[in-house]
């Protein structure tokens, strides 16, 4: 080897040297800047009160609720409103999280951690937007960190999420692990919808009415303690306590799973049934159920009106100083029930999707309400008294005549 070559493959040395240095020094910035963000705010400056939309972007779904007359609604259910304890618990998150431990990656590792955008890999984008309209922070939430559990954990054997992969926007710098899961980031409309919904109270009376008349009936009580009974019962019916049990309550607690997305598939034009429920405070509740919903679910309309006085009636011998009590008593009263009445109207433009036994009481024919008639017991054979015989006469055949003496 001459000296010209040896300089060659020195000169070449150093480049090779330098570009290898190079790189290294591009693979550890990275690092570096993650390391400076230990502990930092993923979204400095994020603000909860400048969001007035968000959406949740995910591979087979997306999902936008923004902000109407300052109320939280989803726009996907036809603007109704939305949990606001869910969307506070979101922006919350965003607000507080911070960076648990830096997660230095080069892009050929961003799918492992499902940090690629939905359309082109498993992540869920969440796009915040302020007043405008105009984004002003995007998250990609990607895979949850796991961690296996001993098997003396409350978590019992097996593994449990720890926390979860982000990233800022589409800046690669920015990938970290966070402690937050963020389970409740789905664009799932039911998960978002506000579930405080109507609610009947002091039941008077009860009544539902079919495609079939015979299948009609009515329930009602003439006072809130009162024993329930059947309108128009015919001789020899009665009204069965413990099979009408459900129906004097109905509607305490009603709860719904979604909204319906189709109208015309409802069946709420002819409904298969129309049940009213009048109450003793002056509520007037006229439920609709429609078509089933997959093969535990029934689409559902309710309407409500209301019919209160307006004054006090005073009593016969009401004191004038008791009147201002009693006054101020039935104004307060008065302010609840409109109150309600308001808000319980709000919710009959929308036709929800209800699980079976919501309704089931209401699908009841009229037979199924009444007790069960008790037969008359039959008299047993071997147990009933014997039956005497007539007496039959004897009949002899003519006089006796004694037999002649004996003799010797």
């Amino acid at each position: 080897m001459n000296r010209k070559q040896l300089t060659l493959l020195i000169v070449l040395g150093v480049v090779l040297g330098g570009l290898g240095w190079l790189a290294w020094q591009k693979r550890q910035k990275p690092y570096e800047e993650s390391t400076a963000k230990m502990g930092d705010r993923v979204l400095p400056g994020f603000q909860p009160d400048d969001v007035a939309s968000f959406t949740i972007k995910q591979p087979n779904a997306e999902l936008t609720l923004h902000k109407k007359d300052d109320l939280w609604v989803v726009k996907d259910r036809g603007d109704y409103p939305a949990s606001f304890d869910n969307v506070r618990e979101l922006l919350r998150k965003f607000w507080e999280i911070k960076v648990a431990a830096a997660r230095p990656v080069g892009p050929s590792r961003l799918p492992m951690l499902d940090l690629v955008p939905p359309g082109k890999g498993n992540g869920t984008l969440i796009e915040f937007k302020d007043k405008a309209g105009k984004p002003f922070k995007t998250v990609l939430l990607g895979a949850k960190s796991m961690k296996e559990s001993g098997g003396d954990s409350q978590f019992g054997g097996g593994s449990f999420a720890n926390g979860r992969y982000v990233m800022v926007g589409d800046d690669i710098s920015t990938v970290a692990l966070v402690t937050e899961t963020f389970n409740n980031a789905e664009a799932k409309p039911d998960d978002w919808l506000n579930k405080e919904w109507f609610k009947v109270e002091k039941h008077k009376s009860i009544s539902v009415v079919t495609t079939n008349a015979t299948n009609d009936w009515k329930l009602f009580r003439e006072t809130e303690t009162g024993e329930w009974k059947l309108a128009d019962a015919k001789a020899g019916e009665s009204l069965d306590s413990g099979k009408s049990g459900a129906l004097t309550g109905s509607f305490s607690y009603p709860s719904f799973t979604d909204l319906a997305t189709n109208a015309a598939a409802a069946g709420l034009d002819k409904p298969a049934v129309t049940a009213t429920i009048e109450t003793f405070d002056g509520f007037t509740y006229t439920a609709k159920i429609g078509s089933k919903s997959g093969e535990e679910n029934y689409h559902f309309q309710i309407a409500v009106v209301g019919n209160f006085p307006k004054q006090r009636e005073p009593g016969k011998d009401e004191k004038p100083e008791d009147k201002e009590r009693l006054d101020k008593e039935f104004a307060e009263a008065l302010k609840k029930k409109e109150e309600k009445l308001k808000n319980e109207q709000s919710f009959a433009k929308w036709i929800y999707v209800v699980s079976k036994w919501t309704v089931d009481p209401f699908l009841k024919e009229r037979k199924d309400l009444l007790a069960d008639k008790k037969e008359e017991p039959k008299a047993d054979a071997a147990t009933s008294p014997a039956t005497p015989l007539p007496a039959t006469p004897i009949t002899l055949p003519g006089p006796l005549t004694p037999p002649p003496p004996d003799k010797k």
